[in-house]
Parts: C-alpha cells; sequence; structure tokens
C-alpha cells in the first residue's frame, strides 16, 4: 500500500531504478556445430535432421512383435535400420515422425511379410549389425532413393514384387 506524502521515508526504503542491461552484441553463426544458411547440409552420411526424432524410436518398436525375420536376421537390426530410414522419411516432408513412416521402412524391406526370397536374401547381408554401428544405419538409408521416400506405404506393398526399382541394390 503506498505511503501518503507527508510520512518520511528513509533512503533504504526508497524505491530503486532496476538494474538495466547492455543492449546484446551481434552474433554471427560461426561455431563449428552451427548450420549456416536456411537449410543443413546434404549428402552421404550427414542424417536427416528434423523435429522430434526421438518419439521416433518409440514408434518404431511397435512393429517388434510384426516383424517377418529369417534365419539369421535380429529385431533390434531391423528395428535400426527402418528406424534411420523412417526419420529420414520424416525429415523429407519436414514434420515429426509418424507411425506411417515406419510402416513405410518395413514394408519397402519386406519386414511385414510378402517379401519376395531375393529381397529376404539381400536384406539379411544389408542389416547385419545395423543396431551396433551408425555408419551402417547411414549406408541403408542413402540406398533409398527420395522418390521412394516419397511413395505411400499401400504403394511399396503394391510394388514389392520389383523392390529392386525401389531401392539402389548395388
Amino acid at each position: 500500500m503506498a505511503a501518503p506524502d507527508h510520512v518520511p521515508v528513509s533512503a533504504a526504503d526508497r524505491v530503486r531504478a532496476a538494474e538495466r542491461l547492455p543492449p546484446a552484441a551481434a552474433w554471427l553463426a560461426a561455431r563449428p556445430g552451427e548450420i549456416p544458411g536456411l537449410r543443413p547440409p546434404e549428402g552421404a552420411g550427414l542424417g536427416a535432421p528434423g523435429p522430434d526424432q526421438g518419439y521416433g524410436l518409440k514408434l518404431a518398436r511397435r512393429f517388434s512383435d510384426r516383424l517377418q525375420l529369417t534365419d539369421g536376421e535380429h529385431t533390434d537390426d531391423a528395428i535400426a535400420g527402418c528406424l534411420a530410414v523412417g526419420l529420414k522419411r520424416a525429415a523429407l516432408f519436414g514434420r515429426a515422425p509418424v507411425i506411417y513412416d515406419f510402416e513405410h521402412a518395413c514394408r519397402l524391406f519386406g519386414f511385414l511379410g510378402d517379401a519376395p526370397d531375393d529381397l529376404l536374401s539381400w536384406r539379411r547381408d544389408l542389416f547385419a549389425e545395423a543396431a551396433h554401428d551408425y555408419a551402417h544405419q547411414r549406408a541403408i538409408v542413402d540406398r533409398i532413393p527420395e522418390e521412394t521416400l516419397r511413395l505411400a506405404p499401400a504403394v511399396v506393398a503394391e510394388r514389392l514384387g520389383d523392390w529392386k526399382s525401389l531401392v539402389r541394390s548395388s
């Protein structure tokens, strides 16, 4: 409550001006980790940055019980490779990952069934130890052209018989 004007106020009780901060200095994106320009750099092994990618791991793990693996394949390797492909697909569209990104990846490699025998033998070598090596995951992702990533999961399922047209197999 404000005191009337006739009440004496000591110097210690007077309202003081707030401390004023100086204006901010100029800033440039010059640190080693900064990404100059409007878009992140692109190229082999650089990844696909996008929003909320950590949530993608939770979504990818939902396919664990649906994966159809052959002898010598491991769930963790399949999840790691499909996670990388699904995250790149989400980043391509400039959004956070959704369940359809991982359905797309799992269908593309035949992990949800109806895969030709030559795809099964090809993916066995491709996905071997993918859960333990980031460079290996990047190699899987780099085999998928952008045109394929833009397809709907249903279209990928329809074209799985001609899977070599969807990936770079060599």
